[in-house]
C-alpha cells in the first residue's frame, strides 16, 4: 500500500458496496470485454477494426476504474458505528440544521431546516441529504455542536450560516 496515498473514509456498508463493485468489474465485466475484444479480433484486420479499438478503450478504462477501486478499498478508513459520538458533527452523524442567514434566498430561507447526514466522499448523495464531510457545508459542519453555528461558503460565492439544532447517530 502507498502511504502517501489519499484514505477514504467510509461506513463498514459503504466499504461493502465498494467490495462489490470491484467485484463485480473483476467478475462479470473484465470478461464481459475480453469477450468483445475475442469477437472483434475475428473480424480481421485489427488495424482497420473500429469495433476492437472500441472494445480495447472499454477495456482500459475498466482497468483504470478497478485500479482506482483497488486503491481506494485498501486505504479506507472504516467508521465504526460504536465509535460515533453525538456530542458533535462527525462522519455518521445526521444533523438537524437551521438556516440563521443566506446570501442565496433560493438556496435556503432564514428559519428554514434541514437534515444531513455526514458521509464520506464516495458515498455521498446530495439529493438523498447524504453529504460529503469534504463539501462545503459538511466541511463546515464538521465538529460543531449543539446550539453552534457553522458558516459554508458555497462554491458560487453563497454564504449560508447554520445554526445546530439537533446531532443523532445516521440510520
Amino acid at each position: 500500500m502507498n502511504e502517501n496515498a489519499p484514505r477514504t473514509i467510509v461506513s463498514a456498508e459503504g466499504l461493502k458496496k465498494l467490495e462489490e463493485e470491484l467485484n463485480y468489474l473483476e467478475n462479470v465485466r473484465r470478461p464481459e470485454i475480453a469477450e468483445q475484444i475475442r469477437i472483434a479480433r475475428g473480424f480481421g484486420d485489427l488495424s482497420e477494426n473500429a469495433e476492437y479499438d472500441a472494445a480495447k478503450n472499454e477495456q482500459s478504462k475498466l482497468e483504470a476504474e478497478i485500479a482506482e477501486l483497488q486503491q481506494t478499498i485498501s486505504t479506507a478508513i472504516v467508521v465504526d458505528e460504536n465509535d460515533i459520538r453525538t456530542d458533535h458533527v462527525s462522519i455518521g452523524t445526521a444533523v438537524t440544521i437551521e438556516c440563521k442567514s443566506c446570501t442565496d434566498e433560493d438556496l435556503y430561507a432564514p428559519g428554514e431546516q434541514d437534515v444531513f447526514t455526514i458521509v464520506g466522499a464516495r458515498e455521498s448523495n446530495p439529493a438523498k441529504r447524504l453529504i460529503s464531510n469534504e463539501s462545503a457545508i459538511g466541511s463546515a459542519l464538521l465538529g460543531k455542536r449543539i446550539g453552534e453555528e457553522a458558516v459554508a461558503h458555497l462554491p458560487d460565492d453563497a454564504e449560508v450560516v447554520f445554526i445546530i439544532l439537533k446531532i443523532e447517530k445516521a440510520d
